[in-house]
């Protein structure tokens, strides 16, 4: 599986430039609007807030139990194709980008947003939704960033600062704009090139984006620790 992650990756990396041209669209403002609709509802996924609500409460009101199963929920979305291009299509109205690409974007702010809000953040907080769309790029590009001090810090962090700062929002939807081109939208144009070699095809196919959905929501269970008591079931 290491293997097959790593050139996946080196196939994203070399194949950024081309994605960039590919999906023009994908810029720090579709970031703030796939982060705006995935804790409002778009299609047919409601509000980040109910669909906690509704996890909790098919839990029983265990708080981790209603993570996993957040988690499990949006790694199925993230596997089904036809669901994607649907919710993709709501948000690239104004951007011209690939409606899975999009798609997958939404799916994976949102199930992060639920998790913040299950553990207790405000996602009416500009410093918690700076959080969740840095979770959005997962574990190893944020390391890579802070080392690179691109970004100030890791997501906890940036949701419990002492002060919000206005300009930090620009820099962290630029920087988690351009690491979805490279990581999503890179695969996507590995894929295409895979159709005329079956071996690559494998390794970046479908279910990579079931795969790294679960990445992305695990990495979001640890970095996004509890804030406050929990919303009623």
């Amino acid at each position: 599986m290491g293997v097959k992650r790593s050139m996946a990756s080196t196939l994203g990396r070399q194949l950024a430039p081309r994605a960039l041209s590919a999906a023009p669209g994908l810029t720090a403002s579709f970031v703030r609007e796939a982060l705006q609709r995935a804790i409002q509802g778009a299609g047919p996924l409601p509000s980040a807030a109910r669909a906690a609500r509704t996890a909790l409460k098919a839990k029983d009101g265990d708080v981790e139990k209603a993570v996993r199963s957040v988690i499990d929920d949006h790694v199925r979305y993230a596997g089904a194709q036809g669901f994607l291009t649907n919710v993709g299509g709501l948000v690239t109205a104004a951007v011209a980008i690939p409606a899975n690409v999009a798609g997958l974007a939404l799916v994976q702010c949102r199930m992060i947003a639920v998790i913040a809000h299950l553990r207790g953040h405000d996602l009416e907080d500009p410093r918690v939704r700076n959080a969740v769309i840095t979770c959005l790029i997962g574990g190893e590009e944020v390391d890579k960033l802070v080392g690179q001090r691109k970004l100030p810090a890791p997501p906890m962090a940036l949701a419990t600062a002492p002060v919000h700062d206005p300009d930090l929002d620009r820099v962290i939807a630029a920087e988690v704009a351009a690491a979805i081109i490279t990581g999503i939208a890179g695969k996507r144009l590995a894929t295409t090139v895979g159709r005329r070699v079956p071996v690559v095809g494998g390794l970046v196919g479908l279910g990579a984006d079931g795969y790294a959905t679960w990445r992305v929501g695990r990495y979001a269970a640890g970095e996004l620790l509890a804030r406050r008591p929990t919303p009623p079931v």
